[in-house]
């Protein structure tokens, strides 16, 4: 176990970002921001692998989505009894591109990228950037080993603004439902330490 930086010991130690399970939309590949779409069967699967590892861990604080997919991932993982509701933690407002999937969006408008087009009536990459980055400074302040259950867009958000300064680095930072990455410290550096885990049978599929 790699040791804690002394500026870093009596602070943040890791933030653990958990894309919630899947849902009908994720499936599909719709964008689902405002809708509050239920966990698939499968996706209640995926939540309750998820406990075994967690179980292992200790947290001080475990933050969530106010989304039902994001609540019922917490629970079903065995976090539901620390759950914290943070409205920060919501996924990407797609304005008038909500329940579709790219490929259909991109029919009518070529080259359309949640990362760089325009979102009507939603939260472009600046907003992101704004509520992102706010999240991050309030982590930093926060204490030992804090757990985030929430949506893949913003997640990704958040890991590029850890890092670089930058939610448009999530660009290139994929996730999958109901993975595991984990935040932290080389030395006074902040850095990913994991990303993208899956449980051994997933990963192994």
């Amino acid at each position: 176990m790699s040791a804690i930086p002394a500026d870093r010991s009596a602070g943040l130690r890791e933030v653990w970002l958990i894309r919630h399970g899947e849902t009908e939309w994720s499936r599909s590949g719709q964008h689902t921001g405002r809708t509050d779409i239920a966990l698939t069967e499968h996706g209640r699967e995926q939540a309750r692998s998820l406990a075994p590892s967690l179980a292992a861990q200790r947290f001080d604080a475990v933050l969530c989505s106010p989304m039902s997919r994001a609540i019922e991932t917490c629970q079903l993982a065995g976090l539901g009894d620390q759950m914290t509701i943070s409205a920060d933690l919501h996924e990407w407002d797609y304005g008038i591109y909500e329940g579709r999937t790219t490929a259909d969006i991109r029919r009518a408008e070529p080259g359309w990228s949640v990362w760089h087009s325009r979102i009507a009536h939603g939260e472009d990459l600046d907003r992101i950037q704004a509520r992102a980055a706010a999240v991050v400074e309030n982590l930093l302040v926060m204490r030992g080993r804090v757990a985030l259950f929430s949506h893949a867009h913003f997640l990704r958000a958040v890991g590029g603004c850890w890092v670089s300064g930058s939610a448009a680095l999530g660009e290139h930072l994929y996730l999958d439902t109901a993975s595991v990455s984990v935040l932290g410290f080389d030395h006074e550096s902040r850095a990913i330490r994991r990303w993208n885990a899956l449980g051994e049978r997933r990963a192994l599929m």
